[in-house]
């Protein structure tokens, strides 16, 4: 039996008003992301694939079309539903790592369990071991300026999945970094989809970072190509 899916879009449009000009940036777009799946979407900038990622992650509205998220109708819900849906069902990884320069690493993190809802404070085995697989417990008192760039990058991806959440979204979460690194960022991604089942939907324009993985969805003028 194929697993259900926890991502559902149909028929999606999106369309920006530029001065007198519309711009349309998503013309019908149908997706479907399974539960347990790591899914890339690639094309070119200006493709749509950055704003299909704002719309699923609930950070800006469709024109038209229909979103289900972990089985939510996206446009049922008011601005505080979004907003309550984005801190316990989405994490969120960036191309920049947008940490707090003033925290530590674990203070970073601690503000995301709080905002979630959690008690930074009560342990959680779960999360310990995914620190373990990021390779960042022996880092987390330092500040981000103290931090190599991939290693500010996992800590951002800790802090996306600290409130296990259904479904992490990684828009370029390897375009600041360099080589070696994007290729250990893209191990600890695969990691924690194999060994925790972790939904994830990537953004790239890399083909080498979408290899991995499991399918590759192709985006240009707005629509799925391929």
């Amino acid at each position: 039996m194929s697993s259900p899916a926890i991502i559902q879009v149909t028929d999606l449009h999106k369309t920006y008003r530029v001065g007198e000009v519309d711009v349309p940036a998503l013309r019908g777009v149908d997706l479907e992301v399974k539960a347990g799946e790591f899914l890339s979407i690639i094309g070119p900038s200006g493709s749509g694939k950055s704003t299909l990622f704002h719309i699923i992650g609930a950070l800006t509205p469709p024109t038209s079309g229909q979103v289900r998220v972990a089985d939510q109708d996206l446009a049922a819900m008011t601005d505080a539903e979004r907003t309550r849906m984005r801190r316990r069902t989405v994490g969120f990884v960036f191309q920049k790592f947008n940490l707090l320069p003033n925290l530590t690493a674990r203070d970073n993190i601690a503000v995301a369990r709080y905002l979630g809802g959690s008690d930074a404070n009560k342990p959680d085995p779960q999360f310990e071991g995914a620190l373990s697989l990021l390779g960042v417990a022996q880092r987390l008192g330092h500040k981000p300026n103290a931090l190599s760039g991939g290693e500010q990058q996992r800590i951002a991806i800790a802090r996306a999945i600290v409130n296990r959440p259904a479904i992490l979204l990684a828009d370029e979460p390897t375009g600041n970094l360099d080589t070696e690194n994007s290729r250990a960022v893209l191990e600890i991604m695969r990691g924690l989809n194999q060994r925790l089942g972790q939904t994830i939907l990537m953004i790239t324009h890399n083909p080498e970072a979408a290899a991995y993985g499991h399918r590759t969805v192709q985006m240009r003028d707005g629509k799925v190509v391929g």
